[in-house]
């Protein structure tokens, strides 16, 4: 049993960012109130920011990322995917991704020979700001990751990290694809021909993006810090003010 498991069992309230994290547990789940991740102002003002609009002949903007390291299966799967897409799409591509150091040259090399649109980066310090202007998320699918896509409303495709014991990152975008704003991608079926497909998709039915968004928005929580501040109030007993 995982630690963390042992010490929920001792405890008599469990705060969840996301929901149905712990619906298998009975034992658990009885004890759990979804609070949602309490946000930094700068994802709560891009919270704010409208979904930019998109038409049929317009820019997309994708925002590629991959965690606080970046993520190499991007950089393997990204490139060849954008270069699959019919040419005349090329031109509406506006893309940003996080791409390691060591990875830079050969991704830089097929947006340039394509003549895409690219901003490439190991590191966004301005990562909310870019979220809201995306039209289309590509990503890893931790708990802060899905938390700040739902709170701000961006569609996405979440490739889970593969490998992990009790598949946290699945279960995570399973929250975002369960409601239609994400599209969960298992890291052995995300090749450069599924990616280029779905991306062509959308790019010809933007307003599946925007249906998207707003899906997104429905499991986003902007008043976690305060939701977790009355949970523990409630379980000391201390009468709120």
């Amino acid at each position: 049993m995982r630690r963390e498991n042992c010490l929920a069992g001792r405890v008599s309230a469990i705060a969840t960012s996301l929901p149905g994290v712990l619906d298998r547990d009975p034992a658990l789940a009885g004890k759990v109130t979804t609070v949602g991740t309490p946000m930094r102002p700068a994802i709560l003002a891009a919270a704010a920011t409208p979904f930019p609009s998109l038409d049929s002949g317009g820019p997309l903007r994708i925002l590629v990322v991959g965690g606080s390291q970046g993520a190499r299966v991007m950089s393997d799967i990204v490139p060849p995917a954008v270069e699959r897409l019919e040419p005349a799409l090329w031109s509406r591509l506006v893309l940003t991704q996080q791409v390691r150091e060591e990875d830079m040259t050969r991704v830089r090399a097929i947006y340039d020979r394509l003549k895409i649109d690219a901003e490439l980066a190991p590191f966004f310090s301005d990562l909310p700001a870019r979220l809201a202007s995306s039209h289309l998320v590509i990503s890893r699918s931790g708990a802060g990751t899905v938390a700040e896509l739902a709170a701000i409303g961006r569609p996405s495709i979440l490739v889970p990290l593969p490998g992990a014991i009790d598949q946290d990152q699945f279960a995570n975008a399973g929250v975002l694809a369960k409601v239609d704003g994400a599209l969960r991608i298992a890291q052995a079926e995300f090749t450069p021909d599924r990616l280029a497909s779905e991306i062509s998709a959308f790019a010809a039915e933007p307003a599946k993006l925007t249906a998207m968004s707003a899906a997104a928005r429905t499991v986003g929580r902007l008043d976690a810090a305060e939701r977790l501040a009355d949970l523990v109030q409630k379980v000391a007993g201390i009468q709120a003010k």
